[in-house]
């Protein structure tokens, strides 16, 4: 493994800043402690910065040479509403807020980057530093760009990076095509006529009309799209009544739809509307039906993602740049390559070994509440963000 001397020197610091963060989690868009702790760093060290960018997002910028050439490094700093159950210093400090996917490490490896460049200048062209807000819940990055990301710094090609408990630590994974899922939500409204429980016969029961949709919809996945096609439906609540001897006027049917491609999504939602409509003629009921498109599919360019394959390649062994099988997680770093080229990579936190003493008990996967960023990743991380910025943009 090559990595970047001057940044694992920095290892102990960087660690220190990881856990700072990791102490004090924000939600989306309230990220203003995560975002002056950037800005004051990128400004200590000579990097002019841009504020208010999706609210609370900062971007950093560094110009060296005269290229006209430019990059983009991505990194989100929002936390989740959940409780740790971590009982190491660094746990949260703020009851249902904590960061349970990795943002912390995310920011620190992309600012370990940042000091690197600041005080080495090896690269002729203009790097920009995007720390975004609400990954989990908000869209950021599309905040981001309403609010003229790409149109006020225009890059060439952008980068993004996520851990992935599961791949081992020193390992990264990147791979064209399609490695996320689009991120879509429903919620179906059966509306009846409610009454007596013992006089059925004068109501129109929202929740049996409701169990006829359940199962119908499972159908569309096997039945109605085609089988090499991936996608998921997923039925997470159903919310009717409030006494047992009283039949509800309503029955509320909410869940998730993850798919790779627009015309599969397409179909799911056009097909769970007949579902729906159908099932609830057939009984007399009538209906509310909302679709929600949250993120896209996040869809890696083929070009950018060969680059980073070789930019891998000469800091990894071959058994350590790795192929990421296409999950049905959703980021709304989706927003970006749909906008501007580039690839979203996937950097191993390992299977929680580096836990020790204070962690609680939980597996070592994201959005856990034991869940905790490997440290031992943010040089490596760090490393790699430089060499993309080395490599894209030449020597100065």
């Amino acid at each position: 493994m090559k990595l970047i001397d001057d940044i694992v020197t920095q290892s102990a610091y960087l660690r220190t800043v990881r856990r700072d963060i990791h102490a004090h989690p924000e939600l989306a868009f309230e990220e203003t402690r995560t975002s002056d702790l950037v800005a004051d760093l990128l400004t200590q060290w000579g990097i002019p910065i841009h504020r208010g960018f999706g609210r609370t997002g900062v971007v950093g910028i560094l110009q060296q040479g005269s290229s006209k050439r430019a990059i983009g490094l991505r990194a989100d700093m929002d936390a989740l509403p959940m409780q740790e159950s971590n009982q190491f210093a660094h746990a949260s400090r703020h009851a249902g807020k904590m960061h349970a996917c990795g943002h912390d490490g995310h920011t620190t490896m992309l600012l370990g980057a940042a000091q690197y460049l600041a005080q080495q200048r090896d690269f002729d062209g203009t790097v920009y530093l995007i720390f975004q807000p609400a990954e989990e819940h908000g869209g950021g990055a599309r905040e981001m760009m309403r609010d003229g990301l790409f149109e006020r710094f225009p890059m060439d090609a952008v980068f993004g990076m996520h851990n992935m408990p599961g791949i081992p630590v020193g390992s990264i994974a990147a791979s064209p095509g399609p490695v996320l899922a689009s991120n879509n939500e429903f919620r179906i409204t059966v509306r009846g006529k409610g009454g007596h429980a013992a006089f059925p016969h004068l109501s129109v029961d929202p929740i049996a009309v409701a169990s006829q949709i359940l199962p119908a919809l499972q159908t569309i996945v096997t039945r109605s799209k085609k089988p090499l096609e991936t996608a998921v439906v997923s039925i997470t609540m159903v919310h009717a009544g409030e006494v047992p001897n009283v039949i509800p006027d309503t029955c509320t049917i909410q869940g998730s739809v993850r798919a790779y491609t627009a015309e599969t999504l397409d179909l799911i939602e056009r097909r769970m509307g007949e579902i729906v409509a159908h099932a609830c003629a057939m009984f007399g009921a009538e209906h509310d039906f909302v679709f929600q498109r949250n993120y896209p599919s996040t869809i890696n360019h083929e070009a950018e993602t060969a680059f980073v394959r070789e930019v891998l390649g000469e800091m990894l062994p071959p058994s350590q740049v790795v192929v990421q099988t296409p999950i049905m997680a959703a980021e709304d770093f989706a927003f970006m390559l749909e906008q501007v080229p580039g690839c979203y990579a996937f950097i191993g936190n390992g299977d929680g070994d580096h836990r020790d003493l204070g962690h609680g008990a939980g597996p070592c996967v994201v959005h856990n509440t034991s869940y905790d960023f490997n440290d031992d990743l943010l040089p490596l991380g760090a490393s790699f963000f430089v060499r993309l910025v080395q490599r894209w943009l030449g020597p100065a």
